[in-house]
């Protein structure tokens, strides 16, 4: 409730400390609402006081104790339409119809409604809106906005004195989770909390003032900030010492892919880069390009019409110095430049000066692709309103792969504590054998570089031969290949998926050169590799990250139509680190042989 009442105050422009509040309901829940008001710095008389008796003013002697004693006030009022009248704020812990519509009319302009009695609030929003168009209404109902649900502040409160082993719960470790509760409704909202209310968007002001309680941020932001107030107050016992390393910690918790990713977001916030977003216009990307650039991962640039991308970023609570760069190209001052240096690539294959100029103008996958190239940026995002094919058909005109290597996406599955990676799950539709081999080296090169040890496995519907079908040569063929090559990372097959993961159902062959249970599948062809991600992506069970699109001279990542905010968020991460890693030298065949685990 006070974590709304901060933002609310806020919104409406009042200063705390002199609002007048009004609170019907002096029960339990009541009187502690009123000493955590009182202990965030409003005065004792600025809160009124009621229960079934009336007001609870000082002298009174009927139906009183020594909680309620503790608040009464110097007032001549002595019923709820005697107290509201120019009051700012009404809270209500009390039943139904408690506050009528013209007890409302007597509030102050901007008057701040927590009617939160449940299941029917003392004032219906409906009613109360009908009257007072102008306030800010919350309940503790899930079907209205503004919904005030303790689960957003006892488990997490829990969760952090527990891990600091607080001998107590003060009113430090209290007043830390208000806060945190409040600068988060600040923040922009999660594509997976706005599923959870059906796709409504949610953003902060009249309508959202405290953040939802399926806010997955919650766990990593509240628990932090009771654990550091119960340090500074010194009841905790067990110090944290590694306050970032903790968060990360308890977002793994509801995030699988969270481990996977802390190590990348490390380097690129020890190393931030300019991420150049094609489709900027898209509140999507604005909310990732925010992110971004407030996590400290470096400088978003957004492709788009200015106008167009400040009336989105307004219409999401997001401030237009929020350190995001807008790049258009009808006024870009490099656009000439663009032309010039993609009419340079393009002019030998059937393309002429006015047509490098129309689709650097016209097409925001060009322009921006142009832009990567020229140095302009470190890293490219696209493919959010379009398919893969189409956008990376489109990015290929300006960006080529690099010398020798293959293109391909790698798409990272993460589920029961594993992390197994599949190539190739967007580009090639039937490889040869030796572009399997070639996919296979490259992206053992980057697990390394992930810090994961690669056990590569060639997938396969037979088994070492058995059955010896035609279709699987190629596989078997592909195997071949790599043994002509000297690798520094363990592979075999042809198998099955099943071979290669399970532990036992691989000791029925004690001559396959794994030394454990694959965390590398490479796909026999695009059509197995991009179903199979796709159907763990969507059954649940795991998470998917990518693909991440491999091989070009450029650091590029493509996108799925209809990305969340993680999701690009993660692929922007790994945008940025491939930005200025070195590419894998491509083995030639030798007759020289190292196969590792042979």
């Amino acid at each position: 409730m006070l974590a709304g009442l901060i933002n609310a105050a806020h919104i409406t422009g009042r200063d705390f400390k002199k609002m007048k509040v009004i609170l019907n309901g002096a029960g339990a829940a009541g009187i502690a609402c009123i000493e955590l008001i009182k202990s965030y710095g409003l005065p004792h008389e600025n809160v009124i006081a009621l229960d079934r008796t009336g007001v609870i003013y000082e002298g009174r002697t009927e139906e009183m104790n020594q909680w309620k004693s503790a608040h009464a006030v110097k007032t001549d009022a002595r019923t709820l339409a005697d107290a509201i009248k120019g009051a700012d704020v009404f809270i209500g812990l009390s039943a139904k119809g408690a506050l009528s519509p013209d007890m409302l009319k007597l509030m102050a302009p901007k008057p701040i409604i927590f009617a939160m009695a449940n299941p029917d609030p003392e004032i219906d929003p409906e009613e109360a809106r009908k009257v007072r168009p102008d306030a800010i209404i919350a309940t503790g109902r899930s079907d209205y906005p503004n919904q005030v649900n303790n689960v957003m502040g006892f488990p997490y409160i829990f969760r952090g004195a527990l891990d600091v082993r607080a001998s107590t719960i003060n009113d430090e470790m209290k007043l830390a989770a208000v806060q945190a509760i409040a600068t988060l409704a600040r923040e922009p909202v999660p594509d997976e909390v706005s599923a959870a209310y059906s796709g409504r968007k949610m953003h902060y002001g009249y309508e959202y003032i405290i953040p939802s309680p399926f806010d997955p941020r919650l766990i990593y932001t509240v628990p932090p900030a009771v654990a550091q107030a119960a340090m500074t107050s010194g009841v905790a016992r067990k110090p944290i010492i590694d306050m970032q390393h903790y968060k990360q910690e308890l977002a793994a918790r509801l995030n699988p892919t969270a481990n996977s990713m802390n190590l990348i977001f490390e380097r690129v916030t020890a190393n931030p880069k300019t991420i150049i977003f094609a489709e900027g216009e898209e509140e999507t990307i604005i909310r990732t390009a925010s992110l971004w650039y407030r996590n400290g991962y470096g400088t978003p640039i957004l492709v788009g019409k200015e106008k167009q991308i400040h009336e989105a970023m307004r219409k999401i609570g997001i401030a237009e110095d929020e350190g995001i760069r807008i790049e258009n190209a009808a006024v870009s001052k490099r656009v000439d430049a663009y032309i010039k240096f993609l009419y340079g690539k393009l002019q030998r294959k059937g393309f002429l000066y006015r047509d490098c100029a129309r689709m650097v103008k016209n097409d925001r996958d060009i322009f921006a692709a142009c832009m990567l190239a020229c140095g302009d940026g470190d890293a490219l995002i696209s493919g959010l309103t379009r398919s893969y094919n189409t956008t990376l058909e489109n990015i290929r005109r300006v960006i080529e792969p690099r010398p020798k290597a293959m293109v391909f996406g790698l798409s990272l599955v993460v589920s029961g504590g594993r992390t197994v990676f599949i190539s190739d799950t967007s580009v090639n539709q039937i490889p040869t054998p030796q572009e399997l081999a070639d996919i296979a080296f490259q992206t053992a090169k980057k697990v390394q570089r992930m810090g994961h040890v690669p056990r590569v496995a060639f997938v396969s519907f037979a088994n070492f031969g058995n059955p010896m079908y035609e279709k699987a040569q190629r596989i078997r063929d592909a195997v071949a290949f790599l043994n002509e090559r000297e690798v520094d990372f363990e592979y075999d097959g042809e198998m099955c998926a099943d071979v290669a993961l399970n532990p036992d159902r691989m000791k029925l062959y004690p001559f396959c050169r794994l030394t454990g249970p694959a965390n590398v599948l490479i796909m026999p062809a695009l059509h197995s590799a991009n179903i199979s991600s796709k159907l763990l992506q969507e059954l649940g069970g795991g998470s998917v990250i990518g693909p991440i699109l491999c091989g070009l001279e450029k650091s590029v990542q493509i996108l799925q139509m209809g990305a969340s905010v993680p999701e690009i968020l993660n692929l922007a991460a790994f945008a940025a680190i491939y930005a200025d890693a070195a590419p894998e030298k491509i083995q030639p065949n030798s007759s020289s042989k190292k196969r590792v685990g042979a």
